[in-house]
């Protein structure tokens, strides 16, 4: 039974990972680009089995216009870990709530966005 659990866990982790990859796919493919400015980081503590803490994730949320000049509030991307116990996330790192940036979303689904890296 405790196979079970692990295994439907792993897959619900593994199917999250496909669809956000997939989403990402599609905005990058058909995406609309549009400046925003960071509007709340939301932060939630991890730990494991034993209560022994894996790090945080942060999801960073973003305020801009679509394309028809409605204002939208977005999560960005999807929650990554900072944190010196996990692999650290640069794409990130650097953004604070007010801090402007440039992003991609999809006219379907404004809720959803990504950010745009300059080169």
């Amino acid at each position: 039974m405790q196979y079970l659990g692990a295994a439907l866990i792993i897959g619900i982790i593994v199917f999250a990972m496909i669809r956000t990859a997939l989403q990402n796919k599609k905005i990058r493919e058909n995406g609309i680009v549009t400046e925003a400015v960071v509007s709340r980081i939301e932060e939630e503590d991890h730990t494991d089995g034993d209560g022994i803490p894996l790090g945080t994730i942060y999801d960073y949320y973003v305020i801009y216009r679509t394309i028809d000049g409605m204002e939208t509030e977005a999560r960005l991307g999807s929650g990554k870990p900072v944190d010196n116990q996990m692999t650290t996330n640069h794409w990130a790192s650097d953004l604070y709530v007010g801090c402007p940036l440039t992003v991609m979303y999809d006219p379907a689904n404004p809720g959803y966005a990504i950010r745009v890296r300059e080169e």
